[in-house]
């Protein structure tokens, strides 16, 4: 098949080249896990102070971790949320 003329990098290499691919891997990551902290906790009909309750911790730190944005969040603490919720966290070097 032939080259396509009109058809550049992927999003990956142009990141990468940029300079960005690691943040941008880093927020995809934790707006996933945000999204599944907070659909789990829907399931359960948890409020963010319940859970924060449960975790021994307070709304603020909740509202970090269910924040897409910030990723200024322990692996510990997203563990405990995990584990409030049934889940686990399963982190892998790939």
């Amino acid at each position: 098949m032939a080259d396509n003329k009109h058809r550049g990098p992927t999003l990956d290499s142009f990141l990468e080249d940029e300079g960005a691919l690691g943040e941008f891997q880093a927020r995809a990551i934790k707006e996933v896990i945000a999204w599944q902290l907070a659909d789990a906790m829907k399931e359960r009909k948890l409020s963010k102070n319940r859970l924060a309750t449960m975790m021994h911790t307070s709304r603020t730190q909740v509202d970090r971790v269910l924040d897409p944005k910030d990723g200024n969040v322990t692996i510990e603490t997203l563990q405990r949320a995990a584990a409030v919720v049934g889940r686990r966290v399963q982190l892998e070097l790939v």
